[in-house]
């Protein structure tokens, strides 16, 4: 005879019989039982088809994350005097699991806190006990009573629970109390069973929260286990055993510190490690104290976090004090120290962005000539290694065209002869004109007798330079860096990676002439830019160059960094009233037509109404089409017209290709207005033959650039006799237009004395005298 036993589950919905587990007001029953005629009791072995999730390798797989276990540490959630909870801290933590709960993750808790409860609880009953003569006595001595931590733990499990309960509730989220100890881990029945537990509360919908039972615990003892199972001796290890047991995607491990530092944070020298890899990363950590409360430290989370890492979980050691830190981390942002098995390829990027950083000095101290050698250097490198850089610019068109890259895109991505002479002389240029920028005196005051001040420009410090399928831009950047005496991070396109990686190793191997390798590094992976614009010490400038979506991303994400770059480049040409039509037509077809990928190739043309219906609109609108231009015509323009080209979504759009929009406007004035409310203020172009409407367009347009009578393509720090350009800048501070040079230098200020002190100056007559006398600028 057999008989199995029923267990019972009790819930809202009722009292029902469920196979495996049970829950009464949140507390979870285990067990499994066979009992046979004879009293022998076998258990029900419990078959799995779950398997190890993939770890990951960079951090935006992780919003790819199902099952997550979170941990909180004591220093979490316990407040500041050990006597209670924080609980603001708690309800934020709350309302992230619940969040992601609701987003159809399966979310696990392992919580600390009970000991903190029931410490407030049983002091509160202590000081109701206690005489008057003793409680004065006790805020007198400053000595509270000491507690056992087990009867804490007792008395604080069903208050935390309640809470718990209570504040998810408010996010319409159930959850079920688990408490373990070390012998449930070494017992394969009873591990069965839990696992059993967990498997049937996660498939209902419900948060199961474990907590080691602190109230039967022994104390913390040498790790006694059999090798390769880690012992459960605080809750750093019950949830990397927890883990292990779910088959968890991501465990989130809380503490009081923002994640690993190679040393204890606050220390000289100390670094936080954003990725680490165990027993690969050539770094030594030293651990630091333990938080004032729980059992483990960071040594605990670490083992913990290497042993559910090798055991197929994912890991992040993170700050629980740090606003909404869960979330950002199932977001693939940069928060807390990702453990990885993936060893990382290359320098990790705060080592190249500190490298650059020391480079940069080294590149300072050169002379005018040795930069200018090594850009000379560059430059015939470009032309000496022609066929190498076609041939690897060649694999990337490939690539690109398999992958269904935009032709505009493509076009900007090519390399050829043409091109690679036209880089060579720009680089050339800036060679030749070194020695003109830094260090230049721009303003000179005798402050006293004896008093010179000097304001002279200085390199900006270190730079990152963002572009999208542009591999020219790897080294007229790298040349004006160099020339300027900037560090220089590059991150380029994945569609440009084989010409990029063998144009960066031109550079490096121009700037051992005289300098250190690492004053111009390239980033290699899209992940790593979030993490550079968070290493605002480390970095000064950060200028992208690419779609309008990267340079709102960039500068949404920079973490005090400036921004300098361009959201978009909707260029305009207007013709005017009074006009030469031969040089209309000759205009708008180069602003067009010349490189329609650019960002200063004309979006929308501006038509003086008289022109409508009339010889100039034909030929204008006949070039286009022969130019294979498809045109879109603006609301005022389409009133005009019985049978015309398709109405433009927007007349705030850059086309990036052969396409325009076409507008009609009553004049000047209508004109400027219509290029202040549409433009991005980039480019804009008249074609008048009248001076004074053309003087009122150049002052009138707020545009970076304002051109009478010449294409909206000489937008170009080349063609601007720069040498080549950073990028364009729409912005106000402290660059405008085509950035060279200039744009790369901020100023510094140097005084010459002779002794001179502050009380030296006042009204008296033994006291000197201002004088700030303008000096000349040799």
């Amino acid at each position: 005879m057999q008989l199995w036993t029923n267990v019972i589950r009790v819930s809202s919905y009722g009292l029902t019989k469920h196979h495996s587990t049970a829950t009464y007001h949140g507390k979870v029953l285990v067990g499994l039982r066979r009992f046979h005629g004879s009293g022998q009791v076998t258990t029900a072995h419990i078959h799995t088809s779950e398997q190890r999730p993939k770890l990951v390798q960079f951090r935006h797989e992780l919003r790819d994350a199902k099952r997550i276990v979170v941990k909180l540490g004591s220093a979490v959630i316990t407040r500041e005097d050990e006597c209670g909870l924080a609980l603001g801290r708690l309800a934020s933590i709350v309302e992230q699991v619940s969040e992601l709960q609701s987003q159809g993750r399966q979310m696990l808790m392992v919580t600390s806190g009970a000991v903190a409860y029931g410490k407030q609880k049983l002091r509160q009953e202590i000081v109701m006990s206690m005489s008057m003569r003793q409680t004065l006595a006790s805020r007198e001595n400053g000595m509270g009573a000491i507690l056992d931590s087990r009867a804490c733990a007792a008395a604080g499990q069903s208050g935390l629970m309640s809470l718990y309960e209570a504040m998810f509730l408010q996010y319409g989220q159930r959850i079920a109390q688990v408490l373990v100890t070390k012998p449930d881990f070494q017992n394969d029945e009873s591990r069965r069973n839990l696992k059993a537990t967990l498997t049937e509360l996660l498939k209902l919908n419900i948060i199961p929260i474990l907590n080691a039972n602190d109230a039967v615990a022994p104390p913390p003892e040498a790790d006694t286990d059999l090798v390769g199972v880690i012992s459960i001796k605080d809750n750093d290890s019950l949830a990397a055993r927890l883990a292990q047991e779910v088959n968890a995607d991501l465990l989130v491990l809380m503490s009081d510190v923002n994640g690993l530092y190679t040393c204890p944070p606050g220390t000289e020298g100390s670094r936080l490690l954003y990725t680490y890899t165990p027993d690969t990363d050539d770094v030594d950590v030293v651990y630091g104290k333990k938080s004032r409360v729980g059992l483990g430290g960071m040594d605990s989370k670490v083992k913990a976090a290497t042993w559910a890492l090798e055991h197929g979980t994912s890991v992040v050691i993170c700050n629980g004090l740090e606003e909404g830190s869960i979330r950002k981390i199932v977001q693939g942002k940069k928060i807390g120290t990702l453990f990885t098995d993936t060893r990382t390829v290359g320098t990790p990027v705060e080592l190249q962005a500190m490298k650059a950083r020391e480079s940069c000095y080294a590149l300072q101290r050169l002379t005018f000539d040795q930069r200018a050698d090594i850009i000379n250097k560059l430059a015939n490198s470009l032309i000496e290694k022609q066929p190498e850089i076609i041939a690897a610019n060649k694999r990337d068109l490939e690539a690109a065209r398999m992958a269904g890259l935009s032709g505009p895109l493509l076009s900007r991505l090519v390399l050829n002869q043409s091109k690679l002479q036209n880089l060579a002389g720009g680089l050339r240029q800036i060679a030749a004109t070194t020695h003109q920028h830094v260090g230049r005196i721009l303003r000179r005051t005798k402050l006293a007798d004896g008093m010179e001040l000097r304001q002279i420009t200085v390199p900006i410090g270190v730079l990152l330079v963002i572009f999208e399928s542009r591999p020219d831009c790897l080294p007229q950047v790298a040349a004006l860096a160099i020339s300027s005496g900037n560090g220089l991070l590059l991150k380029g396109g994945k569609e440009a990676s084989h010409s990029n990686k063998l144009l960066h190793e031109l550079v490096q191997d121009a700037l051992e002439m005289y300098a250190p390798r690492e004053a111009v590094e390239l980033v290699s992976r899209r992940e790593d830019i979030q993490d550079l614009l968070q290493l605002d010490e480390l970095l000064d400038l950060v200028i992208p160059r690419g779609s309008k979506e990267l340079v709102q991303k960039i500068q949404q994400e920079s973490k005090g960094i400036p921004v300098l770059g361009h959201s978009e480049g909707i260029c305009h040409v207007y013709i005017d009233e009074d006009v030469d039509p031969g040089m209309a037509v000759k205009i708008v077809r180069d602003s067009k037509c010349d490189y329609p990928a650019a960002c200063n190739a004309m979006e929308t043309l501006l038509l003086h109404r008289k022109h409508l219906h009339s010889e100039l609109f034909h030929s204008i609108c006949d070039m286009l089409k022969a130019e294979h231009v498809k045109i879109h015509a603006g609301p005022r323009l389409l009133s005009h017209l019985k049978f015309g080209p398709a109405p433009t979504s927007s007349m705030r759009t850059e086309y990036g290709g052969l396409e325009c929009a076409i507008e009609v406007v009553d004049g000047i004035d209508d004109c400027i207005d219509h290029i202040h409310k549409y433009g991005s203020a980039h480019t804009d172009v008249i074609v008048t033959n009248n001076s004074q409407t053309a003087e009122h367009f150049l002052n009138s347009v707020d545009s970076a650039c304002v051109f009478h009578n010449a294409s909206t393509r000489f937008a170009d720090g080349y063609r601007f006799g720069l040498g080549a350009e950073v990028g364009i800048s729409t912005t106000r501070i402290h660059a405008r237009g085509p950035v060279g040079i200039e744009g790369l230098l901020t100023t510094k200020w140097i005084l010459h004395g002779s002794g001179n002190s502050v009380t030296d100056f006042g009204d008296g007559d033994n006291k000197k005298k201002y004088l700030h006398e303008t000096l000349p600028v040799d």
